[in-house]
């Protein structure tokens, strides 16, 4: 793949994660920039379209604010859908069995970087 953008230090969505946030970008798309999120899941970035696979609604209702309270799940401020931060994958509410649609993302040299969608 070709055309990675660099997003932030692996530090810094380290730190995010630690205060339970993720990284809002907008990653290029075959029509436009999309927006998509970061986030640190485990021990390894993670990066997603911003849009609930119930309804293409942004899953936070405060930017950057994925996460529920216990850091440990993603989930859609407008509907409670439940997601998985690492794979992305709906365990509870209206979009369960669907995924979150991925964006390919590294860490590359201490930084973490997302690849063009589709």
């Amino acid at each position: 793949m070709s055309d990675w953008q660099r997003l932030c230090s692996v530090t810094e969505l380290q730190r995010l994660a630690h205060e339970g946030l993720a990284l809002r970008f907008e990653v290029p798309g075959p029509h436009g920039a999309l927006p998509a999120f970061a986030l640190w899941a485990g021990s390894e970035p993670r990066a997603w379209l911003n849009r609930c696979a119930h309804v293409p609604v942004e899953l936070d209702g405060v930017p950057g604010r994925f996460l529920d309270d216990t850091g440990r799940v993603i989930v859609c401020a407008s509907h409670g859908a439940v997601y998985d931060p690492a794979s992305g994958q709906c365990l509870r509410g209206p979009c369960r069995g669907k995924s979150l649609y991925p964006v390919t993302c590294r860490e590359m040299g201490g930084w973490i970087e997302a690849a063009p969608v589709g």
